[in-house]
């Protein structure tokens, strides 16, 4: 139970391609975002959808697998974990980012046609 504590899955389209770059330690790392829709009705009856973007970022062999099958607009299914980091921006403020570290990635939605 305690791999529960800190779990994150969503389902939801890429709202880019990944970035994909190499650390100086060798390390390959992707990042990109997921966006999900959340449709409700408010207190008028009005069906309302409300979009909320992800910031994601995945290391190694998910990074491999996000360059080189991942592209703008595809759904897919992530496993991960929230973590949060900061850093000091050019003016000298400190700025905090929260990321959802992938652990899985899975294809989702329709299977693309092969065009011959």
């Amino acid at each position: 139970m305690s791999n529960l504590r800190n779990s994150v899955r969503l389902i939801g389209h890429l709202g880019q391609n990944p970035e994909t770059r190499t650390t100086t330690s060798g390390k390959k790392v992707a990042s990109f975002s997921l966006a999900t829709n959340e449709t409700f009705i408010d207190a008028n009856g009005q069906k309302v959808s409300e979009t909320m973007w992800h910031s994601l970022i995945a290391w190694g062999k998910q990074a491999d697998i996000a360059e080189k099958y991942l592209e703008k607009g595809k759904e897919i299914c992530i496993d991960g974990k929230i973590a949060t980091r900061n850093y000091v921006d050019k003016n000298g403020q400190k700025r905090y980012v929260t990321e959802i570290v992938i652990g899985e990635i899975y294809m989702v939605g329709s299977k693309e046609k092969k065009v011959a």
